[in-house]
């Protein structure tokens, strides 16, 4: 699903992304590791398509995105990336299913068609009875699982989410984290997560460390469940 070669990155004479190398399989949860400064969210940026390296490729459903003008980019990144971020960045105009159509709108999805589909992900979620509330009516949970189901209202070949558990009390940060693998199982998505938690970590199929713009260690992780604290 995910195939990055050769990946690098500066900022002037700051060498961020010293050569990464990445695949992920369909259907595969991923997390990603290190201290601050490694690069984790850089390359999360690069494989969103909302940065471009310096050398290397990124392939992702089989489209190679050096192939593709900022037009056809934008296009692409509607319709097979989802993000979620650690702030939601929620309209806070919109209800909480306007806020989760807005990318199918862009998509040109007919309006009733973006909401029935809008309505079923969030029934999923466990939020069939905060349609019409705006973010300042929710609590930081509900607010983080409508930015998840914005993410996921396209039906995006990927998802990624940079830290989304970073503003999230225990409870809801735990609600979160099994969330991510509910959507793998119900919806087949593709996930990479970047995190500093290393209880979520552990939850992937497979965890690499990045450290000073390497990819410096990866590991299988074996019970792909919830793992007890």
């Amino acid at each position: 699903m995910i195939k990055a070669e050769s990946i690098t990155k500066s900022f002037g004479s700051l060498k961020v992304l010293k050569g990464i190398n990445i695949k992920v399989q369909k259907g595969e949860v991923v997390s990603i590791v290190g201290t601050s400064g490694a690069g984790k969210t850089t390359l999360l940026q690069i494989l969103g398509t909302l940065s471009k390296p310096d050398t290397g490729e990124v392939i992702i459903n089989n489209t190679n995105f050096s192939n593709l003008n900022d037009k056809q980019l934008a296009g692409f990144r509607n319709r097979n990336i989802g993000f979620v971020f650690q702030f939601h960045h929620l309209l806070p105009e919109f209800t909480a299913i306007e806020n989760v159509c807005i990318p199918a709108f862009i998509a040109k999805t007919p309006k009733q068609k973006a909401e029935t589909k809008a309505l079923e992900i969030l029934s999923f979620l466990g939020l069939g009875n905060r349609l019409g509330h705006k973010p300042k009516e929710l609590s930081g949970g509900e607010l983080q699982r409508v930015a998840v189901a914005r993410a996921i209202i396209n039906d995006p070949a990927v998802i990624l989410a940079d830290e989304p558990s970073g503003n999230l009390d225990s409870k809801n940060k735990e609600e979160l984290h099994r969330l991510f693998f509910s959507l793998r199982d119900e919806f087949e998505q593709t996930i990479i997560i970047v995190t500093h938690d290393n209880f979520l970590a552990r939850m992937a199929d497979r965890q690499l460390t990045m450290h000073d713009g390497l990819i410096t260690d990866e590991k299988e992780l074996q019970n792909n469940t919830y793992p007890e604290r």
